[in-house]
């Protein structure tokens, strides 16, 4: 599954942390989503007689809504990921808080596991039961 993508799988998982290139690649995938919207509802606007803007408008509503869960759940894994709690997501409320948290969004995360879970960056270890006999297969 690809990194962009990965937040539509993952819908309402609050839990756990997300990579930096999840969170920054799903935020260029709503751009790009709005992107189009935009210009293919203007462009139909201005070749017929069809009010293409307004069904850019709602198309782009209609997606909105329905990956606002979606887009919370990303945010919070992300705040994770920096080994902060969800609840800075209320700082968007207050002057400069945005400021905050785009800070702990471009930050690395945390190296190693932390208090929200696995480190998203780490590969999977193998045990040493699992080598030794893959070596002893081979010898």
């Amino acid at each position: 599954m690809p990194l962009m993508l990965r937040p539509l799988v993952r819908y309402v998982d609050f839990a756990g942390r997300s990579r930096r290139s999840e969170f920054w690649l799903f935020y260029l995938l709503m751009f790009l989503v709005t992107a189009a919207c935009v210009v293919g509802g203007v462009t139909v606007e201005r070749t017929t007689q069809f009010p293409g803007n307004q069904i850019g408008f709602h198309v782009l509503n209609l997606i909105y809504v329905l990956v606002t869960v979606p887009w919370f759940a990303v945010m919070v894994r992300r705040l994770h990921d920096v080994e902060k709690s969800g609840w800075w997501l209320l700082a968007a409320f207050i002057p400069f808080g945005v400021f905050a948290l785009i800070t702990f969004w471009v930050r690395d995360g945390t190296a190693g596991d932390n208090r929200f879970g696995r480190d998203p960056k780490a590969r999977p270890t193998f045990h040493s039961e699992q080598t030794d006999s893959h070596a002893t297969l081979s010898a």
